[in-house]
């Protein structure tokens, strides 16, 4: 897993929970890489498995909230570090349309061996889109809260249901209907 989703998901603790929390659940974690983190750093997926676990422990949130919340987070801070990719689109459904053919082509280009999801669209409409997320780690929440973000960030709002197409969540479907 590349080290810019590790920085940026202890920079969302620290920002919502405070800097004795980001230590806390790197200390109570074992780690191999000791919670030192560069962002074109590769880093074992179990490691932000143990991270998430441990702060769950420590804040009494579920893990599924975490993970969609740091969705959300991770939206913002990707638009901050890479604009000209969102600033590209003038609506969130296309932006969402084009995470597989466009987006996920470009964070290849940054981190060539990133393991990304896939989303395979099977419907769209211009107020809703119907797609298949797969991964093999199951962040399905991420994503959920990564496509909310992604309307507040243009101003819009939209019903954002989903499906589990297998029980671990490693294949999702995700029914979009902008509002308005």
């Amino acid at each position: 897993m590349k080290g810019i989703v590790f920085t940026e998901f202890l920079e969302m603790v620290e920002e919502k929970f405070g800097l004795e929390v980001a230590d806390s659940i790197i200390e109570n974690s074992d780690l191999p890489s000791n919670g030192i983190y560069t962002a074109i750093g590769t880093y074992e997926f179990n490691e932000m498995l143990s991270l998430i676990t441990n702060l769950s422990s420590e804040v009494k949130i579920d893990i599924d909230t975490l993970i969609y919340t740091f969705g959300h987070y991770l939206f913002a801070s990707l638009g901050k570090a890479h604009p000209e990719v969102i600033q590209s689109y003038n609506n969130p459904l296309g932006l969402i349309y084009a995470i597989e053919d466009h987006i996920h082509v470009h964070v290849q280009k940054i981190y060539p061996e990133a393991e990304l999801p896939t989303f395979k669209i099977l419907d769209k409409t211009d107020h809703s889109l119907s797609m298949v997320y797969a991964s093999s780690r199951g962040l399905y929440r991420l994503a959920h809260g990564l496509i909310e973000r992604c309307f507040e960030h243009y101003n819009s709002s939209a019903q954002v249901t989903y499906k589990l197409l297998k029980e671990d969540g490693t294949e999702v479907q995700f029914d979009i209907v902008q509002n308005g």
